[in-house]
């Protein structure tokens, strides 16, 4: 099968977006299928682009026999609104001119958010009469309002109906979270053209691991220091400044704070936890997916935080694949949903409420104490993981992607 695939979101790009179609791409690409993405320079989430990239109209690439288009756009960091989305609307065009330049494909795809990835995969799909599937990774514009970058206003409610459009018009839909399609069907979305292929990890990279010494040196993090770790995003969704309310009030402990990543909130994080004069949480920029498995092993316990917004009890974020195929403990600190209903059902964590620093600190003053249920955490964990491999996700997709091509045939 020949798949074109649109995504303002891919490698050298860490963010998890840019890690899913990546994953997915290559197992579809080592089961003899060929796949194009259309996708953007690479520049999240700074807004500056990556080393020994151009912002071009149109350049081509291929990587691990994937081959890369990225076509030129207005280029904005991941903050604010305004610049954000007209960074996303800048894909349109251009995206939409290379879709139609490429080889027929037996079928298009797209990811959201942005909506505008879509757009522009869906309107390539009409003129090419191609069946369209569309991946909704994230309940977009709802996270908009849910991180309070916009109140509702007359500009949500046209993303709405744009959301809407996408959702009736294309062939069929992919969903990261059960939650998703009930929001979707009762919006009057036919049910029988959503599929649920919940979110996953690639065991090549993720497994359990002794503590990488150099790392844990390199960042004088002590041997007998309990190590709560949050990789990922640092962004306006994950109100990480009561984590580091959390840090404070644990800071005559033996508990150390992790992050490593880059984001919109990430300098405002650094600059809290320095005039709180906090010995105990490191900063540690984004790093390589290759070595990031590296870093997780410097951790006793892997951190989800979510803002405390209905929004987001519907979102299953990726770290927590990530850090179960690690086979680390989880800490969920997040709206009682999806993500908290995974951690809870496979017994791989414990569940806080989201923004409550008091509590999570006593969770984690608690469980840093108890080794033997870290140590069931850790073997649930191990057990889970290979249910939400990326091999299993990206045959799920593939599924979809086969059922909408004959669906269009028939």
């Amino acid at each position: 099968m020949n798949i074109l695939f649109f995504t303002d979101n891919f490698p050298p790009e860490r963010n998890a977006a840019a890690s899913r179609v990546y994953e997915r791409a290559c197992y579809w690409v080592k089961w003899g299928h060929q796949v194009t993405v259309v996708t953007c320079a690479p520049n999240f989430p700074e807004g500056k682009l990556f080393s020994g990239y151009k912002n071009k109209w149109y350049q081509v690439e291929m990587l691990d026999g994937i081959r890369v288009v990225r076509v030129k756009t207005f280029i904005a960091a991941n903050k604010g609104f305004l610049l954000r989305i007209i960074d996303s609307i800048s894909f349109t065009l251009p995206a939409i001119f290379a879709g139609i330049c490429q080889q027929r494909p037996d079928v298009i795809a797209a990811t959201s958010p942005s909506l505008f990835a879509a757009v522009a995969g869906l309107f390539t799909a009409k003129l090419r009469r191609i069946p369209f599937v569309l991946e909704v990774s994230d309940l977009w514009p709802a996270s908009i309002v849910g991180v309070g970058a916009m109140r509702d206003s007359l500009a949500i409610r046209g993303l709405e109906k744009l959301e809407l459009f996408l959702y009736h018009h294309a062939t069929s839909i992919v969903v990261l979270s059960p939650a998703f399609k009930v929001n979707l069907v009762s919006r009057k979305i036919p049910e029988n053209k959503i599929d649920i292929v919940i979110n996953g990890f690639d065991m090549t990279r993720y497994s359990p691991r002794p503590r990488n010494q150099e790392l844990a040196e390199r960042y004088q993090i002590k041997s007998d220091e309990f190590v709560v770790g949050y990789i990922g995003t640092h962004g306006m969704a994950h109100a990480l400044e009561n984590v580091l309310a959390s840090a404070e009030i644990l800071q005559k402990s033996h508990v150390r704070f992790l992050f490593v990543g880059a984001g919109a909130a990430r300098d405002e994080l650094m600059q809290l936890a320095e005039s709180k004069k906090l010995a105990n949480v490191s900063f540690i920029p984004s790093q390589a997916k290759d070595i990031i498995a590296e870093f997780w092993s410097l951790c006793n316990m892997a951190l989800v935080h979510l803002k405390n917004s209905s929004v987001f009890a519907e979102v299953i974020p990726s770290k927590i694949f990530e850090a179960m195929g690690m086979g680390l403990p989880i800490l969920m600190a997040a709206p009682a949903g999806e993500a908290s209903a995974i951690v809870e059902r496979e017994k791989i964590g414990v569940t806080v409420p989201p923004e409550d620093p008091q509590q999570m600190a006593e969770a984690i003053e608690y469980y840093s104490s108890r080794p033997d249920l870290l140590d069931m955490f850790v073997k649930n964990s191990c057990q889970s993981a290979p249910r939400y491999s990326r091999e299993q996700q990206a045959k799920l997709f593939f599924n979809v992607l086969e059922q909408a091509n004959a669906r269009l045939s028939s």
